[in-house]
């Protein structure tokens, strides 16, 4: 593997952007993480193609980020490349019958406020969340009982090495933080299928769940969102808050006092402080409750 390589043979490349030790720290919403080895913003298709080709031929590991709002980065950082969406892939266009098709690069409440300008119903539920519809779509993100994939009409993906492939939304599994998509299939644009409405109802809805959101969440906190999974039926929320885990800490990591699936960073937190926060939850619930708790937060840089 070589990262120097890579660098020199993607360096000055068409449509794409190319940093060395890129701070992750700075890419994610908890602002911790090390230096990426290649941190690369591709803007088209042939530089996504380009990209990939040359990173397989050097053996180099790779993911695709989207604003960082579901990582935990390690301290070390990340011995790999770290691939970007923008460009031609942060496009959205409204189209007759209530479809809208958006690239993955995105940013998810750019999409909601085009529903909503365009009178049409069916994205209140991703009001508030961070991230761009790539992110959304891959994880299935929403509230505990609506799910973006529920108005899914189609996507293209790229198969690394194959090409494009587009998915009716029907053939994919969806499910709670869940999908059926390879974990190396890249999404590369999503076509919605809303239904028409009110503006002003729809408008009204979205601001009730902003607000419950707020009200809810540790609002204006450096965070990744919830770090585990709501186990069934079960709020994580309360099963660690029965256990009188409320503002546990362990250096600059807390559990928050607003929602106690949130571990906030207050300040100089470093990912082996998040990490040891998670454990500590993680064993006091499976002592507690006999429920072994699994994370929704996605870890990068980490050793397997």
């Amino acid at each position: 593997m070589s990262l120097f390589n890579a660098y020199m043979n993607l360096s000055g490349a068409t449509d794409a952007e190319v940093l060395r030790n890129e701070r992750l720290s700075q890419r994610t919403t908890y602002h911790i993480g090390g230096p990426a080895g290649l941190f690369v913003t591709v803007n088209s298709y042939p530089a996504l193609v380009k990209v990939l080709s040359v990173l397989a031929t050097e053996r180099i590991d790779w993911v695709v980020l989207g604003k960082g709002s579901n990582i935990l980065a390690s301290d070390r950082g990340y011995d790999g490349c770290v691939i970007v969406l923008g460009g031609e892939f942060s496009h959205v266009s409204v189209g007759e019958g209530g479809l809208v098709t958006a690239g993955a690069g995105v940013v998810l409440g750019r999409l909601v406020n085009e529903a909503l300008k365009n009178s049409l119903a069916g994205l209140e539920c991703c009001v508030g969340i961070p991230g761009t519809v790539g992110g959304a779509v891959s994880m299935d993100a929403g509230s505990r009982h609506e799910w973006i994939g529920r108005v899914v009409r189609d996507l293209v993906v790229l198969r690394p090495g194959e090409g494009m492939h587009r998915y009716a939304g029907s053939e994919v599994d969806w499910g709670y933080r869940h999908t059926s998509l390879g974990s190396s299939e890249i999404i590369l644009e999503v076509t919605f299928e809303l239904e028409p409405g009110e503006k002003g109802a729809i408008g009204r809805d979205m601001d009730q769940r902003l607000r419950r959101r707020r009200q809810s969440q540790p609002a204006g906190k450096a965070t990744c969102g919830s770090v585990f999974r709501n186990p069934g039926d079960r709020s994580v929320g309360m099963l660690i808050e029965s256990c009188g885990l409320k503002g546990f800490s362990v250096g600059g990591a807390q559990v928050s006092d607003v929602h106690s699936n949130f571990v906030i960073n207050k300040g100089g937190a470093s990912a082996t402080d998040v990490v040891a926060v998670m454990g500590h939850v993680h064993d006091v619930v499976l002592a507690r409750h006999g429920i072994d708790l699994q994370p929704e937060v996605k870890l990068l840089g980490f050793s397997r």
